[in-house]
């Protein structure tokens, strides 16, 4: 008896939340249809059943709350789009939440690439934008007259407010902090949320951590690409990963380098970005654009790298991981991770995701800065597979699941 009250009360509980009044989105239009037809490749079963889930979910009178869970590279931010541009198709405005300017700007030129030959207006609000131009910003949302904005913490400020807010997309909740996240709660009131999310997290255990979330998870490849190949090395190796790394620029490729470190720091070995950057240009001829990129930068700076790097100026970016997230240049084939025994495994696979975004065969090179047995079991995990679901178990086995308190 006392299990079936129970029970009854969370029935009644997912019922009330489920039922909170939201806005009901018309059913697609003839504008759906030619966005849909302008994705260059052809969709995954995952992705085809994800976008009719949340199509559902944004037509009924109720406010939308799922988890859009899948692997780095499996199309979320496609899927995203979809709903995005059903929002603002139906007259509402529609935001994206970012954590870094870095990630807020490639959504940005991504979704406005998706948009451009639609009547609707898109912008990003972060530091990429100057002080003068985030305040005409926020002034036309308040009008009305964006459609679509990408932004970081920054919408969540006090003075941000939307004319008719429909939908908002959160990606990687989980990179915001508590204050942020309170923020969060009182924006998605009567608005749709879909909250993303790579970070490998088995079915099971996510609806047990967001277990006030429909969810929705996409667990396949598209077609077009190839998997990634790994290798685990020592330092010794580092001549041949040199020598490989030329070969695919010479094809035409671009490579990432990502170092635990800035700059040098007494105490602490490891590469740091700068004195890595020097001794690249060294090895390579002055032909090969070598380029560095890290945290203590401007966002305008950092920026332009991006830009440049994106656009094929630069063969090789140094970086610390603030690439690890959303950055798509599907013609860089190379991964190198210098000291790799120094990041999580679920960090590392997101930096791996960073490749294999292209038509291209890639490859993902793990430099071990020492030889500890335990760390190399520990990154055989990752030269074994590239799932993220299998790499989260495995590293469940290995380290345990901590403190639940």
């Amino acid at each position: 008896a006392a299990i079936a009250v129970m029970a009854k009360d969370l029935i009644d509980l997912y019922a009330a939340r489920s039922m909170k009044p939201g806005h009901s989105f018309g059913k697609d239009t003839v504008w759906q249809k030619e966005f849909e037809d302008a994705f260059p490749y052809e969709e995954t079963g995952d992705q085809l059943r994800a976008i009719e889930e949340i199509k559902q979910d944004m037509e009924k009178p109720f406010s939308m709350d799922r988890l859009l869970c899948g692997d780095v590279g499996f199309g979320k931010t496609e899927v995203a789009a979809r709903a995005l541009f059903k929002c603002v198709a139906d007259g509402m405005q529609a935001a994206v939440l970012v954590p870094t300017t870095i990630l807020a700007n490639q959504h940005y030129y991504t979704l406005k690439e998706r948009f451009e030959h639609f009547p609707f207006k898109v912008e990003v609000l972060s530091r990429f934008r100057t002080p003068a131009q985030q305040e005409q910003i926020i002034t036309e949302l308040q009008k009305g007259n964006i459609d679509l904005v990408i932004g970081t913490q920054r919408l969540l400020s006090k003075d941000v407010k939307f004319k008719n807010l429909g939908l908002l997309v959160i990606d990687e909740e989980q990179r915001f902090g508590v204050e942020a996240k309170e923020t969060i709660k009182k924006m998605k009131n009567n608005v749709d949320v879909l909250t993303l999310s790579a970070t490998p997290i088995p079915r099971t255990l996510a609806i047990i951590i967001y277990g006030d979330l429909d969810i929705s998870v996409i667990d396949e490849l598209p077609a077009q690409r190839l998997p990634i190949k790994n290798c685990v090395v020592d330092a010794s190796y580092r001549p041949k990963a040199y020598s490989f790394m030329e070969k695919q620029i010479r094809q035409g490729r671009q490579v990432y380098v990502i170092c635990p470190m800035v700059e040098e720091s007494e105490g602490m070995d490891g590469e740091n970005v700068l004195d890595y950057t020097l001794k690249l240009r060294n090895v390579f001829s002055p032909d090969i654009k070598i380029a560095s990129l890290h945290g203590k930068m401007k966002a305008k700076d950092k920026n332009v790298i991006m830009e440049a790097f994106a656009a094929g100026e630069i063969q090789i970016l140094v970086s610390t991981t603030v690439v690890e997230v959303g950055v798509n240049v599907p013609n860089a084939t190379v991964m190198m991770v210098e000291n790799a025994e120094r990041f999580g495994l679920a960090q590392l696979h997101q930096l791996r995701g960073r490749v294999g975004r292209g038509e291209y065969q890639s490859y993902c090179i793990f430099m071990q800065g020492n030889g500890a047995k335990e760390i190399s079991r520990r990154l055989q995990i990752l030269n074994k597979s590239n799932d993220g679901f299998y790499i989260a178990g495995e590293d469940l086995k290995l380290r345990g699941p901590g403190d639940l308190f």
